[in-house]
Parts: structure tokens; C-alpha cells; sequence
């Protein structure tokens, strides 16, 4: 049996890191919609 969760910080960065969510539209309006709600954190 193996764990689910397997963190690695290279592979968090990116796939959900700021830089990644610049690059598309859908990334933007996920930045957007987070600082609507008033997240105090927008991405990793």
C-alpha cells in the first residue's frame, strides 16, 4: 500500500504556484475570484 499524499515543493510550485495561474486566462480569473473572497493567500 502506498500514501496518497506525497508532498514534493518543485512539483506544488508548479501546478498550483502563481506563476503558473499568470499563464492562463483561467488561472487569472482563479487569482481574481480569491481576491474577491479576500484570501489573504492567492497561491502557493
Amino acid at each position: 500500500m502506498s500514501f496518497t499524499y506525497n508532498p514534493k515543493r518543485k512539483k506544488r510550485k508548479t501546478t498550483h504556484g502563481f506563476l503558473e495561474r499568470q499563464k492562463t486566462a483561467a488561472g487569472r480569473a482563479t487569482l481574481l475570484r480569491r481576491r474577491r473572497k479576500g484570501r489573504k493567500k492567492l497561491a502557493v
